[in-house]
């Protein structure tokens, strides 16, 4: 028989669908009854803000806090150094300190509007392990700590295998990274009693090894937990779109793209996304799941709601909803749509419509702008554009020009 958790955490993200696999659910299961538990998350600080992609592990995050416990943000610092190799095909660009204290920053914005940092018990902190791994001695962290992993065994992690299976280049930098990670985990087992470490099940190899690190060095009983790889119902990787990255910071991606995201969702992922992105009862998530038909879409309006709400306001998401309100029934504006603000010397003796599409964000690049008119799938103020070739000049913008790639995705270009 499944053993059936008591904890609160652990029936709350086991219903909801967070849970994939635990190194011992039943002891994490007692540790987590028996009082406060301090559990980590490690972010490497590769860009300025985190994206949809890292969503599921932050709302893991607040359910931990939620729940009465104390989650930790581990920010990567001295990791983003080196670069996680996980089932990538090539190495990471190298970031100087300076890019990485600035990605914090942006990442850190995006923390505080999920979980609470302050002084009490279930306060989350936020830690960087630069604090730790910047001032090691070399000699001596070989002497101490490389001596307990085994080099076979790191070879046999699927995510080097899969990299050396391809004959793709391992950096030793790259290698090490590993050995780093597990350290972070001792580090924070022994400087803040953390006995948690939490991730995508990418991370599994990763958090195993500083478990059995953990215990090799201060004979600490320690878990893991992993979430799974989530990809929507049409095989996609979560958090992509047409447009790239679905960033969490609103000067990355406005609220309203954000919101229009959520309310393009597959019908078939509504309810379970419902469960994993927002904080509505069960019963409710499942309700709105099983809907058909155009109801579907009341649905999704919820999701897009609830999420973008968590994320940026109710009043963003408010205006999210009106904005598309007004350009989908009504056939408007829309006073929250992106906008492109350009120069008369901007546009100069005219501006292609490509050139439009793209810099609005509605095209990844000029091929595909012109595959996308096309195909007739590109318009100006809701009717269709025929030429590729159409040039766009400051008498067009007296007033602002509606583009649109498809129904759904729509931007304002105007004249600054």
């Amino acid at each position: 028989m499944t053993y059936q958790p008591k904890s609160d955490f652990l029936q709350i993200i086991r219903a909801r669908g967070f849970l994939a696999d635990c190194t011992d659910l039943q002891e994490l299961d007692e540790k987590l009854r028996a009082g406060v538990t301090p559990a980590y998350i490690g972010y490497d600080a590769t860009a300025k803000s985190l994206h949809v992609g890292h969503l599921l592990n932050i709302m893991l995050l607040r359910w931990y806090q939620k729940a009465g416990h104390k989650p930790i943000t581990l920010m990567g610092g001295g990791t983003t150094k080196v670069g996680d190799p996980s089932f990538r095909s090539d190495e990471r660009p190298l970031l100087d300190a300076a890019a990485i204290d600035n990605n914090i920053g942006g990442m850190s914005r995006v923390f505080a509007r999920y979980l609470s940092y302050d002084d009490s018990a279930t306060g989350a902190l936020m830690l960087n392990n630069a604090e730790w791994l910047d001032g090691l001695n070399y000699l001596e962290f070989l002497r101490d700590i490389g001596r307990h992993f085994s080099v076979n065994r790191m070879l046999s992690f699927e995510s080097v295998k899969s990299r050396l299976d391809r004959e793709q280049s391992l950096s030793f930098l790259e290698f090490n990274y590993m050995i780093l990670q597990a350290y972070d985990f001792l580090e924070l087992n022994r400087r803040y009693g953390c006995a948690l470490q939490m991730g995508g099940s990418d991370q599994w190899g990763n958090i195993i090894n500083g478990i059995d690190l953990t215990r090799r060095v201060l004979d600490h009983e320690i878990f893991g937990l992993t979430t799974p790889l989530l990809t929507t119902s049409d095989g996609k990787k979560m958090g992509k779109s047409q447009g790239g990255a679905i960033w969490l910071d609103g000067e990355m991606l406005s609220p309203y793209e954000f919101w229009q995201f959520w309310r393009n969702t597959t019908d078939a992922d509504v309810g379970r996304f419902l469960k994993l992105y927002t904080e509505l009862p069960l019963e409710e998530c499942e309700r709105f799941g099983a809907l058909a038909g155009s109801e579907i879409n009341d649905a999704k309006i919820v999701l897009a709601n609830e999420v973008t709400g968590l994320l940026h306001g109710r009043d963003a998401a408010a205006a999210a909803e009106a904005t598309a309100r007004e350009v989908f029934e009504k056939g408007g504006m829309g006073d929250d749509l992106p906008r492109l603000t350009l120069s008369a010397d901007d546009i100069g003796e005219g501006v292609s419509i490509v050139q439009l599409i793209t810099r609005s964000g509605l095209a990844g690049s000029g091929k595909e702008a012109k595959r996308l008119i096309a195909e007739g799938g590109a318009r100006m103020n809701d009717a269709a554009i025929t030429d590729a070739g159409l040039m766009i000049t400051t008498r067009d913008l007296a007033t602002p020009l509606k583009l649109s790639a498809g129904k759904k995705r729509h931007a304002l270009v105007e004249l600054g």
